[in-house]
């Protein structure tokens, strides 16, 4: 019974991320009051505003959010929304994470949910095989805490011993004997890393003002322009985004967003009809992250960006030229003045536009320019890279592996695309591949192996689009197909480059819908 509630409630719960942008300042004040009067019924007050359990674990906004809502789900907490933000807030400022503790996990909380995990095989057979091995890195524990939730895990899924990967070992003696004290010994609670950032933590009246961003979304392209940033009540904000795609098609938005911990930047933006989310790591005059949709978390893009008064180089777009051609390239950053300098080979023909924020040129270069890396500098400003080939060697699916899901089809759950570019790469002078970048393709599928091409995989699981869109069939029993199974498959992804026609293959499998979307996956 909790079980089945805990699934009907994730779609809900991974919606509150947004509401959580309206937390109050207060946070501060309200949050000690609320842990005495809605927590202190089940975890035992410590002293010092300190309980049992909560006050033993550190974790992001999102992993403290998902712990009160399966507190609501699984035990029956009464507790409003607006209560639930302002703890939220409280908790991922007192017991959040430094910055240095999330790298390399950041995927789980930006929704970049085709990664391809790279953990030990311990932690990936234990823990990796039922949610993200990121879930777990992104939280700290002492010994004791990663036991009790050793044994939470056994006593709300009692199955999970006679999954695989458990039944063929003594799973609960490898948990409590191997697992435990790895656990507390790559994520102890206490380190210096959080040590070092309490007294370090900026405040949030830094981020206030014009900032110039750069970005990629995988089957539309780049994206550039600026993000105004307006002080709100405490540590939420006003934000308004003016840009536009490298096609002109413009990108254009308002929102609002909140800081927790002095760095994690959340944003709940509208961009044209789309509403859109942000989560970004501030620090250091510069924005890191992704934006991606609502409801539709695969459509996203990378995104970076560097506030007024920190001179930067974010980008050149586009970041790779032909030798023997002439291209425009538009410089984007913050502070930027003077005319680049794109390395040997490369001449720039005119300036067109010199902002503080971009820098348009016409370059041309020659048919002998060698082939490879230039380092792209502004007088002292480096930092990013034009790629020059005259050939290439080698093309990419991006990504390589991807899951698309059937939906729709009178069903409440959409469909979830798969969104693919081609990579093309080069080789230099020395013999080594480097990369030119993202370069025009045709697309199709393939059945992947036999099985694929014997239940008709590419008839049913869907249709690739020209431009590198995936959209996958309905959901639910199909008549047409074998035993009238879904929708689902098992297709290559092929990308033939329309300059040089080299082909690429990835990966695509067509699945179910997924059920439960927490907001850490």
């Amino acid at each position: 019974m909790k079980t089945t509630r805990l699934r009907q409630h994730a779609g809900t719960l991974a919606l509150a991320m947004a509401s959580l942008l309206f937390a109050q300042a207060h946070a501060a004040e309200e949050g000690p009051a609320l842990l005495k009067s809605k927590c202190m019924g089940c975890h035992i007050p410590e002293g010092n505003d300190s309980y049992s359990r909560i006050s033993h674990q550190r974790k992001t906004p999102e992993g403290w959010l998902m712990s009160i809502g399966r507190m609501q789900v699984m035990h029956g907490l009464q507790i409003s929304d607006a209560d639930r933000r302002t703890l939220v807030k409280y908790l991922a400022d007192k017991q959040g994470l430094a910055p240095s503790e999330t790298e390399g996990v950041r995927y789980a909380m930006e929704r970049r949910l085709n990664t391809v995990e790279k953990f030990d095989d311990q932690l990936s057979q234990m823990c990796g095989r039922c949610h993200s091995g990121a879930r777990v890195a992104l939280q700290r524990r002492p010994a004791k805490e990663w036991e009790h939730l050793v044994n939470f895990h056994l006593g709300q899924w009692p199955s999970l011993e006679y999954q695989a990967q458990s039944r063929d070992r003594d799973w609960l003696d490898l948990a409590l004997k191997e697992m435990v004290p790895e656990l507390a010994k790559r994520f102890p609670l206490e380190n210096q890393a959080w040590a070092d950032w309490q007294k370090a933590k900026p405040k949030a009246d830094n981020l206030p003002g014009q900032w110039s961003f750069s970005g990629h979304m995988l089957a539309k392209g780049d994206v550039r322009g600026v993000m105004t940033v307006t002080a709100d009540a405490g540590d939420t904000f006003k934000v308004s985004v003016k840009g536009q795609y490298a096609d002109g098609s413009p990108f254009n938005g308002e929102g609002s967003a909140i800081l927790y911990n002095g760095y994690e930047w959340r944003g709940n933006l509208k961009i044209g009809e789309q509403n859109m989310r942000q989560v970004f790591a501030a620090l250091n005059g510069e924005m890191k992250g992704r934006m991606f949709e609502a409801e539709h978390d695969e459509r996203g893009l990378d995104f970076s960006a560097a506030k007024e008064g920190n001179a930067k180089l974010l980008a050149v777009q586009p970041a790779y030229l032909k030798a023997g051609s002439e291209a425009e390239l538009t410089l984007v950053g913050s502070g930027l003045s003077g005319t680049p300098d794109f390395g040997p080979g490369v001449e720039v023909v005119k300036v067109l536009e010199v902002t503080p924020k971009q820098i348009r040129v016409r370059v041309k270069t020659t048919a002998e320019a060698t082939s490879g890396i230039r380092a792209v500098s502004l007088g002292s400003l480096k930092g990013v890279d034009l790629a020059v080939y005259k050939d290439i060697a080698e093309v990419k699916v991006v990504p390589e592996f991807s899951i698309a899901r059937v939906g729709e089809n009178g069903g409440s759950t959409p469909k979830v695309q798969g969104r693919f570019e081609a990579e093309a790469w080069g080789k230099g002078a020395d013999g080594k591949p480097y990369r030119i970048g993202y370069l025009p393709a045709k697309w199709s599928v393939e059945p992947f192996d036999e099985r694929a091409k014997e239940d008709e995989d590419v008839k049913f699981a869907g249709k690739m689009q020209p431009d590198g869109v995936f959209v996958p069939g309905g959901a639910g029993p199909n008549p047409e197909r074998k035993m009238m199974t879904n929708n689902a498959g098992n297709l290559k992804v092929i990308a033939q480059l329309e300059e040089g026609g080299q082909k690429g293959e990835g990966h695509l499998i067509v699945t179910v819908q997924r059920w439960n979307n927490p907001p850490l996956p």
